[in-house]
C-alpha cells in the first residue's frame, strides 16, 4: 500500500490534453473557459456618476456657493454635456457620464431643488465625491478572466461586457463508467432477495455531469473472459475509464488481471487509507487512464471525490487552488493505522470559524449517510487520537 499524499503525486502527474470548443456565451455556464479573457476599454469607461444628485465644480463650493442654477438634466444613455457656467450645476442621474468642468456630485438627499435652482443643505461635501473614475476597476487590455475558470455567472457578466458573444471553453473526452459484479441490477428493477440496484454508476454520472463531462455506462459480470473482450474495447475508444468494484481480493475480482494482461501499467493499487483501501490506478499503452474504485458506494464516493477531482484541477492548471481547512468540532478517535476520509457536516459559528461535525455511518456501503453530510475530513495517518479544536483539510461535495 502508498500513502495518499504518494498516490496524489502519482495522479497529479498523468497529463492529459483537452480540445478547446468555441460556443455562444449563454451555453458555456458550468465548463471551463480555454481562453483569457481580456478589457476592450476601460472598466468603467467613462467618469460615471454614481449616485442620481447634481454636478458642480467642486472649486465654486469651496468659495462659499451653496445656490447652483440648473443648467440641464443628463441621464444615463446621454452623450456628455459641458457646464457652461462654473457656478451654475447640472442634475444628472446614476450612470450618467460626469460632465465636462464638472469634477463633484453632490447626491439628491443632500439638496433642495426648487425653480430651477439646486441648494447644498450640507457644509461639508468632498471633492470629485460620488463619482467612479474611468478606468477605476480596470484598465484597457488588462486580463480580466484567467483561462482555466469554471464559468459561472459572474464571467457570463465580463465577456458580455467586453463584447464576446462565444467564448472557447475546453471540451472534455467522453467517460466510460463500468460497473461489475453480478448482484447489481438496473434502478428499474425489483431486485432479488440476493440483489441490489446499481447506484455508483448514477451518482458518478451526475458528479461528472456537474463538471461538463458526457459518461456513458457499461456493466460488466464476474466473468474473466467477458470482462477482457469489453475491456479491450473501451481501452480503445475512451481516454476516461472509470470502474467501480473488481478490485479487491475476492475470487471474482478479475479486474487488476485482466488489466495487466491488456497492458495497462498499474501506477499502484491500495492506498493507506479508509474507506476505499484497495483503489487501483493506471494507464493503458493507448494513453488511457484507469481509475477502477473499490465497489462499495462510500468507497467509490470517496476515491471519486478525493483523487478523480484533484487529477482534474491538476490539469486545468488548478493545482494551487489552497486546500480548505476545517474546524474539527467534536473528538474523534480512530485506531487503524490509516488516513480516515470522515464524513462531516460543516458550518459557520457566530465567530466566522468553518466547523466540522462528524456524521457517523455504518461502514463504506452506507450510502444513505451521505445525505446527512457534505464532505470529508482528511484526518492523517499515524495518530489516532483528533482534538476538537485541531484543523484538517476539507473535501466538500456539495460545492
Amino acid at each position: 500500500m502508498i500513502s495518499v499524499k504518494a498516490a496524489e503525486r502519482i495522479i497529479v502527474q498523468q497529463k492529459m490534453d483537452f480540445p478547446s470548443v468555441l460556443l455562444p456565451l449563454q451555453q458555456t455556464v458550468g465548463k471551463i473557459l480555454a481562453e483569457n479573457l481580456y478589457a476592450d476599454r476601460d472598466f468603467p469607461p467613462y467618469n460615471r456618476v454614481a449616485m442620481d444628485g447634481i454636478a458642480i465644480q467642486y472649486a465654486a463650493f469651496e468659495k462659499g456657493i451653496r445656490e447652483f442654477p440648473v443648467q440641464q438634466m443628463a441621464t444615463a444613455g446621454s452623450p456628455i454635456y459641458t457646464l457652461q457656467n462654473n457656478e451654475h450645476c447640472i442634475e444628472i442621474m446614476t450612470g450618467a457620464i460626469l460632465s465636462h468642468n464638472a469634477d463633484t456630485v453632490i447626491r439628491y438627499e443632500d439638496v433642495q431643488i426648487h425653480e430651477n435652482k439646486a441648494t447644498v443643505m450640507v457644509e461639508q461635501i468632498k471633492a470629485m465625491q460620488n463619482v467612479h473614475h474611468q478606468g477605476n476597476d480596470r484598465k484597457q487590455g488588462d486580463q480580466v478572466v484567467d483561462a482555466g475558470t469554471l464559468i459561472s455567472a459572474a464571467e457570463i457578466g465580463v465577456a458580455a461586457t467586453i463584447g464576446k458573444t462565444h467564448l472557447r471553453v475546453l471540451q472534455f473526452p467522453k467517460v466510460a463508467l463500468i460497473s461489475t459484479g453480478d448482484e447489481l441490477v438496473s434502478i428499474g428493477t425489483q431486485p432479488l432477495a440476493h440483489q441490489i440496484r446499481q447506484s455508483n454508476m448514477p451518482t458518478l454520472q451526475a458528479a461528472l455531469s456537474q463538471w461538463g463531462f458526457d459518461s456513458k455506462h457499461f456493466h460488466l459480470p464476474d466473468e474473466e473472459a467477458i470482462i477482457y473482450e469489453k475491456m479491450s474495447n473501451l481501452l480503445t475508444n475512451y481516454p476516461l475509464i472509470l470502474l467501480s468494484g473488481g478490485v479487491s481480493k475476492g475470487k471474482k475480482d478479475y479486474l487488476p488481471k485482466v488489466l495487466k494482461s491488456l497492458n495497462v501499467k498499474e501506477l499502484f493499487h491500495r492506498i493507506q487509507q479508509r474507506p476505499g483501501k484497495p483503489f487501483w490506478f493506471g494507464k493503458a499503452a493507448t494513453g488511457s487512464l484507469v481509475f477502477a474504485f473499490p465497489g462499495n458506494p462510500v468507497s467509490t464516493f470517496v476515491c471519486f471525490h478525493r483523487y478523480f477531482k484533484t487529477w482534474l484541477q491538476a490539469n486545468l492548471g488548478q493545482s494551487t487552488k489552497p486546500t480548505i481547512y476545517a474546524i474539527l468540532a467534536k473528538k474523534v478517535e480512530f485506531k487503524p493505522n490509516l488516513t480516515y476520509f470522515m464524513q462531516v457536516k460543516t458550518q459557520f459559528n457566530q465567530q466566522g470559524q468553518f466547523l466540522a461535525t462528524p456524521v457517523r455511518g455504518r461502514g463504506s456501503g452506507d450510502l444513505a449517510n451521505l445525505v446527512h453530510a457534505d464532505g470529508f475530513l482528511e484526518l492523517p495517518q499515524g495518530k489516532d487520537t483528533f482534538e476538537a479544536g485541531e484543523t484538517f483539510p476539507f473535501f466538500s461535495y456539495r460545492w
